[in-house]
């Protein structure tokens, strides 16, 4: 593990990190997540029988919404003119899952990986919340950073 925790002072108090002295570069990050279902559940999705409409369509606009709402529920984080938020989600229908992945982009002092992850967190709840009628079984898990470029810390990529 590298670097210290920068959202406290000397005090122990907690404080938003001041970003005004870093450059400005262009930033991105990736998260995913994964969204375990029953195989009725899918075929549920699959053959378009969710009474509440499309959840992978609903999820994916949720999940835009969802990044630009990031400093409103994650305390301490900057609020960012983000330049691009797209939202992928797949049916997997060998595995029983919908797969979720977002990735989040701008030009700032600060990096967006919260927002990515917010992104893949919201959205999965969207989907729970669109079909727990038909499972309320299902597992929402596996949301991780996989992929994050610029700033000072450079790249990273999580381990396959």
């Amino acid at each position: 593990m590298t670097g210290s925790l920068t959202h406290f002072d000397a005090q122990g108090n907690a404080v938003m990190v001041d970003v005004s002295a870093k450059d400005e570069t262009e930033r991105s990050a990736t998260a995913r997540g994964l969204v375990r279902m029953s195989p009725e559940t899918v075929a549920t999705i699959r053959d378009g029988k969710v009474k509440k409409g499309d959840p992978l369509t609903v999820a994916q606009l949720a999940g835009i919404m969802g990044a630009k709402k990031t400093p409103d529920l994650i305390p301490l984080c900057h609020p960012l003119p983000l330049s691009s938020v797209k939202v992928f989600l797949t049916l997997n229908e060998a595995d029983n899952a919908v797969e979720i992945e977002a990735t989040v982009k701008l030009k700032g002092r600060t990096g967006v990986e919260m927002e990515a992850l917010t992104a893949v967190s919201v959205a999965a709840l969207t989907v729970y919340d669109m079909v727990k009628a038909v499972d309320k079984a299902m597992h929402i898990t596996d949301i991780h950073l996989v992929h994050k470029a610029g700033g000072k810390s450079g790249e990273y990529r999580a381990a396959p």
